[in-house]
Parts: structure tokens; sequence; C-alpha cells
């Protein structure tokens, strides 16, 4: 069984590990153990605040192999983006061009700065180890930071946005910055994102960045085919995000040109489909008439300042008051039987 649950202190060297091994380029958490150090020293103080309106706090969530006592993903959700700043994003804009004299009118792709993100809440930082990576444990890790969203929704605002790494090459270099950011920054994609620490929030960004619109069909054709594009290790975030409700195509990475997905919470299956429900003893429930009974996938969660989610199949909630436990899931949760659990279909 696995546990999504808030970071701790000791797990700062298993994270430098898990982390070390995640994609060159991709800085949307820090590798060093010092930084790493301070980003879980955050977390602690985030969970730990009384919190009546989101800003600077960051979650950040380790998936734990029950059995082997392993941490094996970790993921992240941010208050209130750009809360000590501003956030910056590109947005996908389209500008109408018309000539009455040569009677001609066309559309332009532009893309456009934009702070528009800024106060949204923000996931980021999705890992998982190779043996999760095709897993319920995948979607339970991306799914328990909404859940805990949904178990204090003071914390958070009322929208959604998640950035996905966008296309690089073998030596992580980024043929949507090579044309664009290059030119302001005069260095290296690596440079820049190192330079940056993962942040759309730095003053410098202002300072280098164009203001005006960037006339897409002036982009070399490479830089054009990458935009909105994935990484390929962002395929499983991006399909799980998918389902849960997140669309694309508004705005994109100002640095590697990854799309960048956002919802209202009313969207999302993790707030329209949680269900509150008592927890029963599954050895003590009643035998199922007519055979045996349908199994469901779900998510299960409790706990604003003690989170735990597990992912377990279960007889269907949705007509009952109760959702069956049994002893192990129970006590990964920390639950007893009659506690209130949130449960959400994976």
């Amino acid at each position: 069984m696995y546990v999504v649950r808030p970071v701790a202190t000791a797990d700062v060297g298993a994270l430098e590990t898990l982390l070390a091994a995640s994609t060159p380029g991709v800085h949307t958490l820090p590798r060093t153990r010092e930084k790493i150090a301070a980003l879980v020293e955050r977390s602690n103080a985030s969970f730990a605040a009384h919190v009546d309106i989101p800003s600077e706090e960051t979650y950040l969530f380790v998936l734990e192999d029950l059995e082997t006592r392993e941490l094996v993903g970790t993921a992240a959700i941010h208050a209130s983006a750009g809360s000590n700043g501003t956030y910056f994003a590109f947005r996908n804009d389209v500008i109408q061009q018309v000539s009455r004299d040569l009677n001609i009118s066309h559309s332009v792709h532009a893309l456009t700065l934009c702070s528009e993100l800024t106060a949204y809440s923000q996931l980021s930082g999705f890992t998982v180890s190779e043996r999760a990576r095709a897993g319920r444990e995948a979607a339970l890790l991306s799914r328990a930071r909404l859940l805990y969203a949904v178990l204090a929704p003071h914390r958070f605002g009322d929208r959604f946005f998640v950035p996905l790494a966008g296309v690089t090459d073998d030596n992580g270099q980024s043929p949507f910055w090579d044309a664009l950011g290059r030119k302001f920054f005069k260095m290296d994609f690596l440079d820049a994102e190192r330079t940056i620490g993962g942040a759309r929030n730095r003053t410098l960004i202002v300072e280098l960045m164009p203001h005006y619109p960037v006339y897409v069909p002036l982009l070399p054709g490479p830089a054009q085919a990458v935009m909105g594009q994935i990484h390929p290790s962002g395929e499983l975030a991006f399909n799980l995000l998918a389902e849960e409700g997140f669309e694309a195509d508004e705005y994109i990475d100002i640095f590697d040109g990854g799309p960048i997905l956002q919802a209202h919470k009313h969207s999302l299956r993790s707030f329209s489909g949680a269900m509150v429900r008592k927890v029963a003893n599954a050895e003590q429930r009643p035998p199922t008439r007519g055979g045996k009974a349908t199994m469901v996938d779900y998510a299960v969660a409790c706990g604003e300042r003690n989170f735990r989610a597990i992912v377990l199949a279960c007889e269907p909630a949705e007509n009952s008051e109760s959702v069956c436990l049994p002893p192990a899931a129970r006590e990964a949760l920390g639950v007893a039987t009659g506690a209130s659990v949130t449960c959400v279909r994976i």
C-alpha cells in the first residue's frame, strides 16, 4: 500500500535522491540538499500555519511505499502564484489585421507577456519513480494535493493552473528559449533556469523579457513547432491532469514554451466528485447479495493538519453513507471506524 502525506524533515535525503534522477531543465523543484531542506521547512510551516486567505504557503507532499518505507514520488501545490511578486506567462493571442485598400484581412498568432495567472493556486513538482509511474499510485499523488484543497478550501484560490515542462533536446536545451529568451537574457536555457530557480515571478523577467507582442510567424520553425508541446517526461502528468479536468491552449511558459493547464475548481473531478463518508470496518460488512460486488478504485483522504491519502478498491460509495476500509487502510490514514473521510473515484 502507498500513502500520500506531507513531507517531513527526515525526508530530505530521500527527496534529494528522487529529484536527482528527474529531467534536466525541469526546475519546478530544487535539486541541492540545502534548497530541498529549505523547501521542506517552508512546507512544514505552511501546513502548521493558521490561514485565512491564501498567500505564500507551499505544500509539499510525498508518495511513500508503506511496505519498504521508501519515497517513490513527490508533488507540490502553491497557495497563491506570484504571492511575493507577479507570476508571468505568455498568453496566446490572435491579432486581426485589416487593409481596406488591399482588401486583405487575416489573423496573426502573437504571444503577449501577461500576469493573469497571479493569485491562482499552482500545482507543480509532480515526480514519480519508474516503479510507480504506470500505476494508480501516480494518479493518487496527482489528485491528493487537490483533495487537500477540498479539505482546506480556505487555503487556496478558486482557480488552479499547472505549468508542464516544454520540449528540450538531449542536452537540456530548448528551441523556444533559443529563439526568444536567449535574445534577452544572453544565456543558455539551463543557466537561465538555474538563475530563476524555476520561478516565474522574478523582477528580472520584467526587466528583460519583451513587453510588446511577439509575432509567432517571425519565430524560427523549430520554436513554433514546440510551442505548447510537452516534454516526454510530462506525458503522464498531462494525462492525469486532463482526466482531472484541466485544459490547455490559452497560456504557455515564457522559458520553454511548455503548456500551462488551468481550470476553475468546480470543473475538477476532485471537487465535483468528492464525497464525505463514514469509515466502516470492511471485515464486518454483510455479504453482498447476488454474488461478488463490483469494486471501484477510490482516492480516500482525511485530515487538514495530519493529511493522509491512499488509493484502494472498494464497493461503490455513491449510494452509501459509509466506505468500508480494511485495517491496513485505516492504519495508513490514521482513522478509526466511524471517522469521516473524503473519497473520489480515481
